[in-house]
């Protein structure tokens, strides 16, 4: 993958996000750290407090369970909408032309909700893959693997 010099990459995960800047050239990204930003999300286990509660119907014979919340995942998927805040915000100040996006499937769909026009507009590729915790001549590596 391309990487033009000044493009903006934002490498993110439910619980980390990473913003970079290309000080490098296409071929040779140099990714410079802008921004880390990392949340405590225990597991789910750690944040439900009881059993699923259950639904008894008056029309019929026996008990439902309620689907159990999982609250792990919520947080995971409102910290994805705030990183695209951030990206938001960003655009809209001109902060970055270019951008390059590199998240695990899951949230990279959630961020894909989230995107505004002026985010998505300046999206020139995007990597799916989790790699919030590599180093950064790894995540180097990997986007020009992608190429």
């Amino acid at each position: 993958m391309q990487v033009p010099h000044k493009a903006f990459v934002v490498v993110a995960d439910g619980r980390k996000m990473l913003f970079f800047r290309n000080e490098g050239d296409a071929e040779h990204p140099n990714l410079t750290i802008e921004r880390v930003r990392e949340q405590d999300n225990p597991p789910d286990r750690d944040q439900a407090s009881d059993r699923p509660g259950r639904s008894f119907a008056s029309f019929s014979p026996g008990r439902s369970a309620y689907e159990e919340t999982d609250f792990h995942q919520l947080e995971e998927d409102r910290f994805a909408a705030e990183t695209a805040d951030l990206l938001k915000k960003r655009a809209l100040r001109n902060d970055f032309d270019k951008l390059i996006v590199i998240a695990p499937p899951k949230t990279l769909g959630e961020l894909r909700k989230a995107y505004h026009k002026e985010v998505s507009a300046r999206i020139i590729g995007e990597l799916d893959k989790d790699l919030t915790g590599h180093p950064v001549d790894e995540i180097e590596k990997a986007l020009v693997a992608a190429g």
